[in-house]
């Protein structure tokens, strides 16, 4: 136990022993506290104060919690925790110690329900003398305690606290009390179950009945413990005790009404408190203990002050526990049911590109750039972390439904530029009456032709460019001469490689092929000038002869997969009109030619491939290859083995995703000087190595579609709908495209399906509507010239009725020099496609988790350089700043990462 001793005693003679005058003082306070706990009555007053060495003053040690001696519960009167309250005081009226400044007001309420009788007043109207003090209250201690009449925001808290303890502790007064053990000096009472909710009551007859309440895991109040700190004073734009408003954090001053007490820290009251009334609150006894920091915290240790926060670790505590997600400090909760999701109307809004910069554009279905613009200097590129380029899908004009004009093959012959070779288009300018034109890609004067000479108007325009399709469409189609062929062009050819192995017809695939082929025969692009053929595998090669002279198919079965040869060369592509009959009557066979022969699960699709490359070496064309297993003979024989679990993660995880066998990248090569593109069809059951099979289809601008585990009646729909849809879209044969751009500027990069042969030019064996290439942009030179630059794009091939044509898409960009306007001016869509290849591609030489993390880190750099372009004021935070048109990136990565090629 501790012996209090009177505030004025303390104030003017410091921390000397008492004198008997004091000691009988205190005697006659006892009683008094004795009195009041018979009586039931509340406290009249209350008054804590910080204590004695936390204010940087001289006056002896430190003082610790201050414990009546022979208390044994009950609550403390005012008189008695008076007379600690002011011990140690380092200079009255100034806070920390400071001459001339006037200390704070702490921790003194009053109400008229304490006291019967007494009139009601407000805690900051009442004077101090009004409150009756017991007998023997030195006038000492009255001037000391009209220095704290207002309540500090440490205080409001903890007599907010101490008020529902004191209210649990009169029903446990009215109650019977049951008989407690006897407690040892020192030890903690037991406490109830108000212990579980953060308020620590201790139960009736314990020694430690005046306990200030605590949060849970915190030293008692009464404990002995390092003096308490003082409240720091408020700083502008910060909360209480100089912490800032995190997310979510409502301001105090934004509502109406009383405000809610604080916490010592100057931090929110903890969840269950509550503002209002109870902020006019009595103090309750056993609350104005010096020795303790708040809520139980320590002060600092001994000889140590500058430079320490007593309230550090509640603060941290009460944050932490405090954390929710908004966008800013006065936002309300965040939904995510509330975002935005790209599905319905919004979908369509979100896939919407970027207006065209000039009417004379092609349509965006056609080029898409992710920016509608240019960097004007590099270093502005370099702030631009996302992909700058176009994504160009040159037949999207088919599949949209749109005409193409055509320009007919005049005697002029097809007016281009002399030096970079780019095709007229309505960006060209003319001088000289109309005698020259200036190309608009890289500013070369040319001539123009006789045939093709027209005056100009008084705008400098020519005046029959309403006659001319290429002066006024971005996108027009010329009609090739002689010199732009190698070969008279080819007729469209489809060849069928069909596997017919056990597992082919198990797993029902020979039928829906079968069937899809037969129903799709009308419909077959180039009438009459369509050739087919077909051939069957499975430890052996079947060839079929169906000439339109045959009755009935017969079958050449070679058995030789080492080498394999042609049985007749002649004959294994005949013509889809004459050979209707036959080809007919081979489709309704087939599915059951071999279900009762098929014994073996051998696969020889590395010697059929061999095979149908000398078929199609002289005229080139399409080859279908429908595969139900892995194979197993001759050359590109796969094993199951390869797909080692223990190599993710590690420096050879990129080796599962490149052939494993040098016969399939071989193999594209050829395929593609001879103008043959290879759709793979692949239902396999367990491990498809996709990695060594999809390379020929992407030298040769194929296709792979996937069926893990076919099987005909889960997934025959869906592989008829997607073959019907290879047979029967619009295809361009013996294909070749180029891709020029303004002077300052290059293509640095092609990403999609095709052979590159140069820098620029993209083999194309066939294309269709349904193949988009990419294609990145960056500058050649530090500064880009003039105030706009160009793109044109053009696709030299045969259609399916054997014309050679030159189809040129061009698009002018505005060169933009604030990155401001590149993210106002970008296209989160075209972006989102382009990052899909880039991270596809780059998954071949990198782990998958690095892919993941190099697509993710280009976003997270572009949103913070964004954030940048805001001043501080006004960046929320823990708000998310980005711009419009980049609102469903996130989303469309998120995505990504988790589609089957990255995850």
């Amino acid at each position: 136990a501790f012996t209090a001793r009177p505030v004025a005693a303390a104030v003017q003679g410091g921390m000397g022993p008492m004198s008997g005058q004091q000691q009988q003082l205190q005697q006659h306070q006892m009683q008094h506290v004795q009195q009041q706990q018979h009586l039931q009555q509340p406290p009249t007053q209350h008054l804590q104060q910080p204590m004695a060495g936390s204010t940087g003053g001289s006056l002896g040690p430190p003082s610790v919690g201050v414990r009546p001696v022979g208390l044994q519960g009950g609550p403390i009167s005012s008189t008695a925790l008076s007379t600690s309250a002011g011990a140690g005081t380092a200079g009255a009226g100034m806070p920390n110690g400071l001459p001339g400044a006037p200390r704070p007001a702490i921790g003194h309420h009053s109400t008229s329900q304490l006291q019967p009788g007494l009139p009601a007043a407000s805690t900051a109207q009442r004077p101090l003398q009004q409150h009756p003090h017991p007998q023997g209250f030195p006038q000492q201690q009255n001037q000391v305690l009209q220095q704290y009449q207002q309540p500090g925001p440490m205080q409001q808290q903890q007599h907010l606290h101490l008020h529902q303890m004191h209210q649990q502790q009169q029903q446990h007064q009215a109650a019977p009390q049951a008989a407690q053990p006897p407690q040892r000096p020192g030890m903690a009472a037991p406490f109830s179950q108000a212990a579980v909710n953060g308020v620590l009551q201790p139960l009736q007859g314990g020694p430690s009945a005046h306990m200030r309440p605590t949060a849970p895991g915190f030293m008692p109040a009464s404990a002995p413990g390092p003096p308490m700190m003082p409240p720091r004073p408020p700083v502008p734009g910060l909360m209480p005790g100089g912490v800032a408003p995190g997310p979510g954090t409502v301001q105090a001053s934004a509502l109406p009404g009383p405000l809610a007490p604080m916490q010592p820290g100057g931090l929110p009251p903890p969840p269950g408190a509550f503002s209002g009334p109870a902020a006019a609150l009595p103090p309750l006894p056993g609350a104005g203990f010096p020795g303790t920091g708040p809520v139980g915290m320590p002060g600092p240790p001994p000889g140590v002050t500058a430079g320490y926060d007593a309230y550090a670790g509640q603060k941290l505590v009460e944050q932490f526990e405090a954390l929710t997600v908004s966008s800013g400090p006065s936002a309300m909760p965040t939904d995510a049911y509330a975002y935005p999701h790209p599905a319905g109307l919004e979908r369509a809004v979100a896939r919407s590109p970027q207006q065209p910069y000039h009417p004379g554009n092609c349509s965006s279905d056609n080029m898409r750039p992710t920016v509608m613009g240019v960097p004007a200097s590099t270093a502005l590129r370099m702030r631009w972390h996302l992909p700058l380029g176009v994504v160009v899908r040159p037949m999207a004009d088919e599949a949209c439904g749109r005409t193409v004009p055509i320009i007919p093959l005049g005697s002029q012959g097809i007016v281009r530029c002399r030096r970079c070779r780019t095709y007229m288009n309505p960006f060209c300018s003319w001088v000289d009456g109309g005698r020259r034109f200036k190309c608009n890609v890289c500013g070369m004067m040319n001539e123009v032709p006789v045939e093709y000479f027209s005056t100009l108007d008084g705008s400098g325009g020519r005046r029959d460019v309403l006659e001319r399709p290429e002066l006024s469409c971005g996108t027009v189609e010329w009609v090739a001469p002689q010199e732009y062929m190698v070969r008279p062009p080819m007729p469209p050819v489809y060849f069928f490689c069909i596997d017919v192995s056990q597992a082919a017809y198990a797993c029902g695939l020979v039928e829906v092929v079968c069937n899809t082929i037969k129903a799709c025969l009308d419909k077959l692009p180039g009438d009459e000038r369509t050739l087919v053929g077909f051939l069957t595998y499975d430890s052996s090669l079947h060839f079929y002869n169906i000439k339109p002279t045959l009755s009935a198919p017969q079958v050449l079965v070679v058995g030789e997969v080492a080498d394999p040869f042609l049985p007749l060369p002649d004959d294994l592509l005949v013509n889809l009109k004459d050979s209707r009959p036959v080809i007919e009557a081979l489709l309704e066979a087939l599915p059951h030619s071999y279900s009762n022969t098929a014994t073996s699960n051998d696969c020889a699709m590395g010697p059929a491939l061999q095979a149908a490359f000398l078929v199609l070496g002289h005229v080139g064309g399409k080859l279908l290859l429908f595969q139900a297993g892995l194979p197993s003979l001759g050359p590109g024989t796969l094993k199951p083995s390869r797909d080692n679990l223990n190599l993710y993660n590690t420096d050879k995880e990129p080796t599962l995703r490149v052939p494993e066998d040098p016969f399939f990248k071989s193999f594209a090569g050829e395929a593609s000087s001879r103008q043959i593109t290879l759709d793979i069809f692949l239902g396999t059951n367990g491990y498809a190595d996709l990695a060594s099979l999809s390379h020929i289809s992407k030298y040769t601008c194929g296709q792979v579609y996937h069926y893990p585990g076919f099987h005909a009646p889960r997934d025959g729909m869906k592989l008829s709908a997607e073959l019907q849809r290879n047979l029967t879209r619009p295809t361009a044969w013996e294909a070749v495209m180029r891709i020029r751009c303004s002077r300052g500027l290059k293509i640095s990069s092609f990403h999609g399906h095709f052979f590159n042969r140069s820098t620029d030019l993209l083999a194309l064996p066939t294309c269709d509507p349904d193949k988009v290439f990419g294609v990145q942009i960056s500058h050649e030179e530090t500064l880009v010239s003039g105030p706009v630059a160009y793109v044109q794009c053009a696709l030299l091939y045969t259609n399916s009725n054997g014309e050679r044509r030159i189809r040129v898409h061009t698009m002018m960009l505005p060169v933009l020099s604030e990155l401001s306007e590149l993210y106002r001016a970008c296209d989160g869509a075209a972006i989102a496609c382009l990052l899909a290849k880039l991270g596809v591609e780059k998954s071949h030489t990198a782990k998958l988790d690095d892919s993941r993390q190099a697509l993710l880190g280009k976003l997270s750099l572009s949103l913070k350089e964004y954030r940048l372009l805001h001043s501080a004021h006004v960046r929320t935070p823990g708000a998310l700043i980005y711009p419009s048109t980049l609102k469903y990136l996130p989303v469309y990565l998120l995505g990504l990462i988790k589609a089957t090629p990255l995850k």
